[in-house]
C-alpha cells in the first residue's frame, strides 16, 4: 500500500480542522469589524454634538423623575428672602365687590415684594477744566473720581465703567461674543454700542488689570499645591494652547503657542518645588523638584471605557483596576472623616499598591490592556500620592472646571483674533476667576479699577504661600 494514500485521510482531517478554525476566526473578525464600524459611526455622530442637551451615551432605561421628591423627602423649602430695602411702595386697595357680587369686607394687609431691573442708561457730562502750570508751563487738566479716562476730542464719548465691567463678565466669564455682549447692553439697558467698541473697551480694561495679573503669576509660582491643565485655543486663526494653573487661592490663565515643558515652566518656573496635580501629560514630569498626583479620574474613565468596549475576558484587568482605585478613594473619605488612623491608612495604602503591582506585573494578550498597563507602570509612583499626603486632591477636576467656561467660549466664537486680544483674554479670565474663587465682588473691583487714574493691584492678591 502506498504510504501517501494511508496518510491522505489524516491530511484531509487536518485541512478540515484548519478550515473550521479559519472560519471561526473569520466570524470573530467580521463581528469585531461590525462592532468597530458601529463605534466609528457613533463617534462621527458624536463629533457633531457640540453641546448640551445631546448626550454622549445612551439614555438610562429607568431615569429618575426630574424635580424635587414628594412628601417627606421634599427637602428643605427655600424661597427668595425678603429684600433689605424697599424703593417703591404701592398700595393695592381691596375691590368693592367679590366676583360673586357680594360686598368685600377688609380683614388685613399683607406685603408682596417684586424685585426688578430698570432699563435706564445714565449719561454723564464732565466739564473738564484745562489750564497750565505757572511755573513750567505744562498743560494741567482736572479729573473727577467717576472718570475712567483723560481722553478728550475724538474720544470724548466713552463707555462707563459699569457697562465695561458687565461686558467683561458677559464675554470672558459667560462666553458671549463681543457682538452678543453689545446686544445685551442695547436690549437690556438701552445702550447702543458696536462690537468693536466693546472689544476696545476690554483691551483697555486688560491693560489696567495687568499689574494684578503679574502678581497672581508670582503667587501661583510660590504656591505649594497647584492644579494644572491645558486645552486648544485659536489666536489669529493659528493653533495655540490655553493653560491654567490653579492654587487654593488664585487662578492664572495663559495663552501660549505650544504644549510642552517650556510653556508649563514659563508659568510655574523650571524649579517649581511643590505638588502638581495633573492628567499625566508627560511634560509635567519634567519638573525635577516637583511632587505629582496623576489624576485618578482620567485613569478610571479609561478603565470604564475599556470595560464597555473589549471582550469580557479582556475586561477583567480594567475591572480589577477600577475596584482598586475606588478602594483608594474610599480610604481617602474615611481618613477625612477620621474613621481610620494614620497607621491604618499606611497599611491599607501599602496593600493597595501591592495589589496594583501584582496586576501590572502580568502579561496581557489584549493590545488595549497592554497599553493601559504600560501607562500605569509609568504613572505608578504618583497614583496614590493623595493617600501618602492627606489633603492632596486625587483628581484634576478643579483645573478642568476652571477651563470649562473657556471651552464653552471657544465653541461660541473660536478664540482671539489678535495677540492683544489674547493678552486681554488671559488677564481678565484670571482676575474674574480669582474673584469668584475668593468669593469677592468682581464687578465692583473692575469698576474701581477703571476709575483709578494710576495702575494699582487689586485686593485679590493675598500675601504668603497658600497652605
Amino acid at each position: 500500500m502506498n504510504p501517501n494514500e494511508s496518510s491522505r485521510p489524516a491530511r484531509i482531517e487536518g485541512l478540515i480542522a484548519e478550515n473550521q478554525s479559519l472560519r471561526q476566526q473569520l466570524e470573530k473578525a467580521q463581528a469585531e469589524i461590525e462592532r468597530l464600524r458601529k463605534e466609528l459611526e457613533e463617534a462621527l455622530r458624536g463629533l457633531k454634538r457640540q453641546a448640551a442637551p445631546f448626550s454622549r451615551r445612551k439614555p438610562k432605561r429607568n431615569p429618575k423623575r426630574p424635580g424635587r421628591k414628594g412628601g417627606a423627602n421634599y427637602g428643605k423649602p427655600v424661597s427668595r428672602p425678603i429684600p433689605d430695602r424697599v424703593d417703591e411702595e404701592i398700595p393695592v386697595p381691596l375691590p368693592e365687590q367679590c366676583q360673586c357680587g357680594g360686598l368685600a369686607i377688609y380683614d388685613e394687609t399683607q406685603p408682596q415684594y417684586q424685585e426688578d431691573i430698570v432699563r435706564k442708561t445714565i449719561v454723564r457730562r464732565f466739564d473738564v477744566e484745562i489750564g497750565h502750570c505757572a511755573g513750567c508751563g505744562r498743560r494741567v487738566q482736572g479729573r473727577h473720581r467717576l472718570q475712567t479716562s483723560d481722553a478728550l476730542g475724538a474720544a470724548q464719548v466713552q463707555l462707563g465703567p459699569e457697562a465695561v465691567s458687565l461686558a467683561a463678565h458677559l464675554n470672558k466669564e459667560m462666553g458671549l461674543s463681543h457682538q452678543r455682549a453689545a446686544r445685551v447692553l442695547e436690549l437690556g439697558y438701552g445702550l447702543p454700542v458696536s462690537r468693536s467698541g466693546v472689544c476696545r473697551a476690554l483691551l483697555r480694561l486688560g491693560k489696567k488689570a495687568e499689574p494684578t495679573y503679574q502678581q497672581l503669576r508670582i503667587l501661583v509660582q510660590n504656591s505649594w499645591v497647584n492644579w494644572i491643565d491645558e486645552t486648544g485655543w485659536r489666536v489669529a486663526a493659528s493653533l495655540h494652547w490655553l493653560w491654567v494653573a490653579m492654587s487654593a487661592q488664585v487662578t492664572v490663565y495663559d495663552i501660549l503657542p505650544g504644549r510642552g515643558f517650556d510653556q508649563a515652566a514659563s508659568i510655574l518656573g523650571q524649579d517649581y518645588p511643590g505638588w502638581l496635580i495633573h492628567d499625566g501629560w508627560a511634560p509635567y514630569y519634567r519638573f525635577p523638584k516637583a511632587f505629582h498626583q496623576s489624576c485618578l479620574s482620567h485613569v478610571m474613565s479609561r478603565c470604564q471605557h475599556l470595560i464597555e468596549t473589549v471582550s469580557p475576558a479582556a475586561a477583567r484587568f480594567p475591572s480589577h483596576l477600577l475596584g482598586l482605585f475606588r478602594k483608594g478613594l474610599a480610604l481617602r473619605d474615611r481618613q477625612a472623616c477620621q474613621q481610620i488612623t494614620s497607621h491604618g491608612l499606611a497599611i491599607a495604602t501599602g496593600r493597595l499598591e501591592a495589589s496594583l503591582d501584582r496586576l501590572l506585573s502580568k502579561t496581557y494578550r489584549s493590545g488595549a490592556n497592554r497599553r493601559l498597563a504600560k501607562h500605569l507602570c509609568h504613572e505608578r509612583p504618583w497614583l496614590f500620592t493623595f493617600l501618602h499626603c492627606p489633603g492632596i486632591d486625587a483628581t484634576n477636576n478643579a483645573a478642568e472646571r476652571a477651563l470649562r467656561p473657556a471651552v464653552i467660549a471657544r465653541k461660541t466664537w473660536g478664540g482671539n483674533r489678535t495677540r492683544a486680544g489674547a493678552r486681554a483674554q488671559k488677564i481678565l479670565l484670571s482676575v474674574l476667576r480669582t474673584c469668584q474663587q475668593q468669593g469677592k465682588d468682581s464687578f465692583k473691583r473692575l469698576v474701581g479699577l477703571l476709575r483709578c487714574a494710576t495702575p494699582r493691584v487689586l485686593d485679590i492678591v493675598p500675601s504668603g504661600r497658600s497652605p
